[in-house]
């Protein structure tokens, strides 16, 4: 692949459950693979989320992910591997550790020292989610610490953050452009259990027509997040596009914008083929969905290869620094992988 661009994935642990050891992950088409995850402490050391999948667990013939990730970096040297720290539900510890200089310059430590101990390339800050002016300046000051600790070009630094201006607007895009290598933009998640009405929850594009007649949840969109975070200063070659290898389901609705109960989600490798063969896909804002015709499931949101390739496309256009999926265990094989097409798409010329 060309350095121009980059095709990562995140690797979850807890995948090593569902007999899905890294090895699993087709390495060929992937530059970058982030290990999910490590957790902090207020005080800025390490805390581990599952000792023994990291560390014990027999897995690929060696002991812990963390030593398979080692070993398949050393079977495949073009890879690039980056411990992803914190998480949707490893995050509350960072306010207070980022707030505390003493705290910061410890983790800062622990991380270079993880990174030298497994054989790794550098660190993900995955703070989900800064929620004020004073956390967005610490945010900063995090990423400024870490960078010190594991210069560039020895050491990656990357951090993962939303479409949201709730988030965005309190952090100097500008400043972090200097400092990461990457932002991965989770663009995704748009809609889901927490929206008052289902719609798509990783389209590209907002929505047509007039959007002030479009329910709010709806006119978000991926471009919109870009288009902000490039304006305020962050380089575009840096910000890597987020692609879902899941779908967020949503029962009793039968259409984007409608009313639904108990939403919930799964893995792109657990939909039915012909769900994915039978997908619409919406070319005005690039995204697919399926009608559960049992009516189970409902209204379902998920990427195809047609929109991917879209997305790609996209990327490419606005001299993006390529794509992240979440995650690479989540994906297919054969011809509707979607970090194969993404690949693809990138590398053509």
């Amino acid at each position: 692949m060309s350095q121009s661009f980059v095709n990562a994935v995140y690797y979850p642990s807890w995948m090593v459950y569902r007999e899905k050891p890294p090895s699993s992950m087709q390495m060929s088409i992937i530059t970058h693979v982030y290990y999910a995850f490590v957790g902090v402490k207020e005080d800025g050391t390490l805390r581990w989320f599952d000792e023994w999948a990291d560390f014990n667990k027999e897995v690929d013939g060696v002991k812990g992910c963390l030593a398979a990730l080692a070993k398949l970096k050393h079977q495949h040297p073009h890879i690039k591997t980056i411990v992803s720290v914190g998480g949707g539900t490893g995050s509350k510890e960072f306010p207070a550790l980022a707030a505390n200089p003493a705290a910061r310059k410890v983790l800062a430590g622990q991380l270079r020292e993880f990174c030298d101990k497994h054989n790794l390339d550098g660190v993900d800050i995955d703070w989900e989610h800064p929620q004020n002016a004073e956390q967005g300046v610490n945010y900063i000051e995090l990423l400024r610490d870490i960078r010190q600790t594991l210069p560039a070009p020895t050491y990656l630094l990357t951090t993962a953050l939303p479409i949201g201006e709730y988030c965005l607007r309190h952090i100097d895009l500008k400043a972090a452009s200097s400092l990461l290598d990457f932002l991965n933009l989770m663009a995704y998640d748009m809609t889901g259990g927490w929206t008052e009405v289902s719609g798509h929850h990783a389209q590209l594009l907002p929505p047509v027509g007039d959007i002030q007649e479009v329910h709010p949840v709806l006119r978000r969109s991926c471009s919109q997040a870009v288009e902000y975070i490039v304006s305020h200063g962050f380089s575009n070659n840096k910000l890597i596009l987020g692609i879902p290898t899941y779908a967020r389901f949503f029962p009793r609705a039968r259409g984007a914008g409608h009313p639904f109960h108990d939403a919930g989600e799964m893995d792109y490798c657990d939909i039915d083929e012909s769900w994915v063969c039978s997908a619409r896909v919406d070319e005005s804002v690039a995204a697919a969905s399926f009608l559960d015709p049992c009516g189970e499931k409902g209204f379902i949101s998920f990427d195809v290869p047609a929109t991917v390739q879209m997305k790609a496309r996209y990327a490419k256009a606005m001299a993006l620094g390529g794509l992240f999926y979440w995650t690479g265990t989540g994906d297919r094989t054969g011809e509707q992988s979607l970090v194969a097409v993404g690949y693809n798409e990138l590398v053509d010329c």
